[in-house]
């Protein structure tokens, strides 16, 4: 909304708050009724212009992301977070305006400004302390963030309260993965694998557990999570990358070189299927292929 009809709004509010206050007789109030009728319409038309806007903007923002597949995520590294694709939280009009924030959050994190989605989750928690949507999508922001020690704090009170949350789980996981708190990473992963109620989840469950044992040098269970990922996932190009790596340190050269080439073959456009092609390159020139996760 441009300054100069939010100013003329207000000015028209404030001219029939002054009249509304002088009205003595029926015929006066009676005017000033129809005034007021008519600026709630007015306002109220102009908000649904701005919520269309608004959902115009977010089909920019994913028309944008499709166009440059590595917008919007972490930058390509042998750790990368879940994507967040959560749904977009159902709206309801609360006397607190929690929902609000909440939803504006869930926007931020979509559009990559998770500082921006921390501080307007944490005002939904403040006026809905509890509000397990509002913790979820804090857990998230936080973990893109990499704020980890909140992050899983906040993931841990979602548990509390629903232990079968698979997705909270497998962030979970991830964040004690990249603390290298592998025993913690394994349980959450392996429970979120046995609950199997969110395909996402599963997904990265196993994904997770192939880059644990790779980081504790246990080789062919680290293949065989990849190989499971692979199946579930085949778009997860990450996939490929370490299921070289782990092909690569278990003395199975020619198999690590196959993995990279599937998965630039995959999707040429992926920033991790350039990757899989910059250790071709690597170690066809002599390189040393990279054994651990960066801190």
């Amino acid at each position: 909304m441009s300054e100069s009809l939010l100013a003329g709004l207000k000015g028209q509010y404030e001219e029939i708050e002054v009249r509304l206050g002088a009205a003595q007789d029926a015929e006066t109030r009676e005017g000033v009724k129809r005034e007021i009728i008519a600026l709630f319409r007015r306002v109220d038309g102009a908000l649904v212009e701005l919520g269309q806007l608004k959902d115009g903007i977010r089909g920019l923002a994913e028309r944008y992301k499709q166009m440059n597949p590595a917008a919007g995520l972490p930058p390509a590294g042998p750790t990368p977070a879940p994507q967040f694709t959560g749904a977009r939280p159902a709206v309801q009009a609360d006397h607190l305006g929690a929902s609000t924030f909440i939803e504006k959050g869930w926007s931020l994190i979509s559009l990559g400004d998770h500082a921006g989605a921390i501080q307007s989750l944490e005002k939904a928690l403040a006026l809905s302390p509890g509000a397990i949507q509002a913790q979820s999508l804090l857990g998230w922001a936080q973990m893109l963030h990499e704020d980890y020690d909140d992050a899983l704090g906040t993931f841990s009170r979602v548990l509390m309260k629903e232990p079968a949350n698979a997705l909270a789980r497998i962030n979970v996981g991830y964040i004690c993965l990249k603390k290298r708190i592998f025993g913690e990473a394994i349980e959450h992963l392996s429970k979120a694998i046995r609950l199997d109620n969110d395909r996402k989840a599963t997904l990265y469950a196993h994904y997770y557990l192939g880059l644990v044992y790779l980081e504790r040098e246990m080789y062919e269970d680290a293949q065989s999570f990849f190989r499971k990922t692979l199946v579930l996932g085949p778009n997860l190009i990450e996939a490929y990358y370490d299921m070289g790596r782990a092909r690569w340190f278990a003395g199975d050269k020619d198999g690590a070189r196959q993995s990279w080439a599937e998965g630039h073959k995959a999707n040429k456009f992926n920033p991790w299927a350039k990757r899989c092609q910059d250790m071709l390159d690597l170690v066809a020139a002599g390189g040393e292929v990279p054994r651990n996760l960066p801190s």
